[in-house]
């Protein structure tokens, strides 16, 4: 149900967006587009009906909005945060449990030649 209305939600900022860039702008705002004109073509038929279409794409906005608000507070599947579902007790690899102290085998220790410190040691003071 959220994805439904996410996308909705989305198609409709889309419009909004679309049709808000279509209308011809009235003051100086930044004086672009719509400019002087007058004469025959300057009817506010269109005018109009963008502007109502306008109002309704808004409305639609807020709706899916608060649709979108009520949805993510309802608890769905297990409910609560993913972190709470996480198992504290179990070891996060699958079973396989890290060495805790010095090892000997690695490739370090192949390379390294017998007899050599393995740490640098502390300067003394």
């Amino acid at each position: 149900m959220t994805t439904i209305v996410l996308v909705i939600h989305l198609m409709v900022c889309l419009a909004l967006i679309a049709v808000v860039l279509l209308q011809r702008s009235e003051g100086g705002a930044l004086g672009i587009g719509g400019g002087g004109g007058g004469g025959m073509m300057a009817g506010r038929g269109p005018a109009s009906m963008l502007t109502r279409l306008t109002s309704i794409l808004a409305g639609v906005f807020f709706l899916t909005s608060i649709a979108l608000t009520i949805l993510a507070g309802q608890p769905s599947g297990g409910g609560g945060s993913i972190l709470d579902r996480i198992d504290r007790g179990a070891p996060a690899s699958g079973g396989t449990t890290l060495p805790s102290g010095p090892t000997s085998g690695g490739i370090l220790d192949k390379i390294t030649p017998p007899g050599a410190p393995t740490a640098p040691t502390p300067p003394s003071e």
